[in-house]
């Protein structure tokens, strides 16, 4: 007898053991799903290294170029690369994590006053005061930009068609 309230589905009808095979596969494949937390890992690693090439952040505003980058021509938080390339991914059967072991990373990412250890020192002689701080603009590199959600759940549907298939 169904309940008074709520939902029940019933596979009782002929036919329909294809269906509750490939119920039972997903079911099984779903409580272990390593594979599809690594491959949407992999998706946001490679999309963070792309930020670093178009200069933007996930929402597809660009960074503020760098002093740095403007003299030299270059790209901004791209110096020698230590940053986009120390850029990786980890992921068990619950998570997928994206990010970088660097000390630096985080006043990239988020902004922030810099202290200038040292200020003055070795400097010639000048007119005002040296400056013993300097704001750092966030230039947000990690995060899930819209062509990332579509791609996660692209990859979802492929991983629940291949378990299915």
């Amino acid at each position: 007898m169904p309940p008074q309230s709520g939902v029940s589905l019933s596979l009782q009808a002929k036919g329909l053991e294809e269906v509750e095979c490939k119920l039972a596969r997903l079911v099984a494949a779903l409580p272990k799903p390593r594979k599809l937390m690594n491959t949407i890992g992999a998706v946001l690693e490679s999309s963070t290294r792309q930020r670093f090439r178009t200069g933007q952040s996930p929402d597809g505003i660009a960074w503020k170029p760098s002093k740095r980058a403007i003299a030299a021509k270059g790209k901004t938080l791209v110096w020698r690369g230590h940053l986009r390339d120390s850029i990786t991914h980890d992921a068990d059967d619950t998570r997928a994590e994206v990010g970088t072991n660097l000390v630096y990373a985080r006043i990239h990412q988020l902004g922030g006053w810099i202290r200038i250890k040292n200020a003055g020192a070795g400097l010639r002689k000048r007119a005002g005061p040296v400056r013993t701080q300097w704001k750092m603009p966030a230039r947000p590199y990690l995060g899930v930009s819209e062509g990332d959600r579509i791609e996660i759940a692209d990859q979802v549907e492929k991983y629940i068609h291949r378990v299915l298939s």
